[in-house]
């Protein structure tokens, strides 16, 4: 398979997919809508996973498990979030197959092994936890519950897009139980400042925070905030969301606790959760024609050392140094890997590293034995200089941090660029046909608008922004009194 990909500039989504099936990230499966991860993207993810689970222990909570599968019944419990979600759910039928009689060889649903009451195969998991909750929950003494969840959830969703939009995907999803309004409110918030600070920390990906309309919240909730990013071709992605519920799920299932004046009162809830649509969000903020690029902190392997020579002597000569450099790079916690492979030529595999994204790669050849130096390529910048070995790990760690400051900067300059302000329905079309991205506009607040610009332009409102300030105007689309910018924009 050729390694060229799609320029960027010529068809986006195709230069996409090329990118994720040729980095060895992903490929779609023989179960539609349904991807494979490789070992090269799960590693990336596993990263990712890792940075959240100790940001989510930090913050005080605890990881458990609960069953993949949910009885239509409890499914059924909260009506909002029921309807919400029933066009997307697989539902288990019956248990038991058998040979089928007209076609040997063949199997067949035993019809006698039909469920008495049908399974949800989850698309989210508030109704089973919260079922369980009713029986973790008597008193205020048992509160707050906080608990995460990592696990993979069905969607079925018909057009899918790898990463981005799966039938099944991996996630996290936190569900927390609190005594007060005012506590969940501040868990919801607090996560989502866990999302922004991961995303714009560790991803690299500058994120504004908000909260969502009325007709974008997640089913059930009473408010949702989210964290939106700004991709490459000025598509916006919500890279996050956390759910203050209030008291839905607490009436639904009936969860009530003794408060400390010993009256009987219903939990107050939240629910949050990011899932590999970061990965999607990963490759299309920083990545270019040549391939992957990784911000260093979620790199698997932050440098490749890549021998050059001809014949065994001068092989065992680079790999004593390269192992030396390896040694001392990981001693000072830097992940390295040597690719002595004789498969490859050393161009096929700066090609191949390339492409992955690695973001420094050392060479290493007989002169740079004579010299004491190596060439030292950075992946972000496609720039290369001669290092002396002697100052090599203080160079890598330097540049690591360089790297992922810059890829930062880089795609906060690019976002800050891309929020234009409107003042008339023309201009809102006239930005989103030309320039793209985020559209600061002033919205009446009602969903007949809302709908409406949806309808005419395909952008949705992604968010109103929690740093917005008020600002009195009139609604970019019906000239209605409104008291503050929304942020409007065409998204993944």
């Amino acid at each position: 398979m050729s390694k060229k990909l799609t320029n960027r500039a010529e068809d986006y989504s195709k230069w996409y997919n090329e990118l994720v099936v040729k980095a060895d990230l992903a490929e779609n499966s023989a179960v539609r809508g349904c991807m494979v991860i490789k070992p090269y993207g799960y590693a990336i993810w596993e990263k990712m996973q890792a940075e959240l689970d100790s940001m989510f222990k930090e913050t005080g909570h605890q990881n458990a498990y609960f069953p993949l599968f949910v009885p239509k019944s409890l499914f059924e419990a909260e009506e909002k979030n029921a309807e919400g979600f029933a066009k997307e759910c697989a539902i288990v039928t019956h248990y038991r197959l058998q040979t089928d009689p007209d076609r040997p060889g063949k199997l067949r649903v035993d019809p006698d092994a039909k469920l008495e009451e049908e399974l949800i195969v989850r698309p989210t998991s508030e109704a089973i936890i919260w079922n369980t909750y009713r029986n973790w929950i008597q008193s205020y003494r048992d509160l707050p519950i906080l608990i995460n969840q990592w696990a993979n959830v069905v969607r079925w969703e018909m057009r899918t897009r790898l990463f981005l939009r799966t039938a099944e995907f991996l996630w996290q999803e936190g569900h927390t139980a609190h005594e007060t309004k005012a506590e969940a409110i501040a868990e919801a918030k607090l996560m989502n400042n866990v999302y922004a600070t991961f995303a714009e920390k560790f991803m690299a990906i500058p994120v504004i925070q908000g909260v969502k309309t009325e007709s974008e919240r997640f089913a059930g909730a009473e408010e949702t905030f989210c964290i939106e990013a700004l991709m490459q071709d000025g598509k916006a992605l919500q890279a996050g969301t956390s759910h203050f519920l209030g008291q839905n799920f607490a009436k639904a299932f009936d969860v009530k606790f003794a408060n400390k004046e010993g009256k009987q009162d219903y939990v107050w809830a939240t629910s949050w959760g990011v899932s590999t649509r970061l990965m999607g969000a990963l490759i299309m903020t920083h990545s270019d024609d040549n391939g992957l690029v990784l911000p260093p902190s979620l790199a698997p392997n932050q440098v490749v050392i890549v021998p050059i020579y001809k014949g065994e002597d001068e092989l065992n000569a680079v790999t004593k140094v390269a192992h030396t450099i390896l040694s001392d790079l990981r001693a000072n916690g830097i992940s390295v890997k040597f690719d002595d492979r004789d498969t490859l030529r050393p161009g096929a595999k700066f090609a191949h590293y390339e492409l992955q994204g690695v973001p420094l790669r050392i060479a290493i050849g007989p002169k740079d034995l004579e010299n004491v130096t190596v060439e030292l390529a950075r992946r972000d910048t496609l720039t290369k200089q001669i290092v002396a070995m002697d100052s090599l790990t203080e160079t890598i760690r330097h540049l690591l941090k360089e790297i992922q400051e810059s890829l930062f900067k880089k795609a906060l300059d690019f976002r800050d660029s891309h929020i234009t302000e409107v003042h008339t329905f023309e201009e809102f079309k006239h930005v989103l046909e030309t320039k793209t991205g985020f559209i600061s506009a002033h919205w009446d607040g009602t969903m007949e608008t809302e709908a409406k610009i949806k309808e005419l332009t395909k952008a949705t409102i992604r968010c109103i922004p929690l740093e917005m300030k008020a600002e009195e105007g009139v609604c970019v689309y019906s000239g209605k009194p409104s008291k503050n910018r929304v942020l409007f924009a065409k998204a993944y």
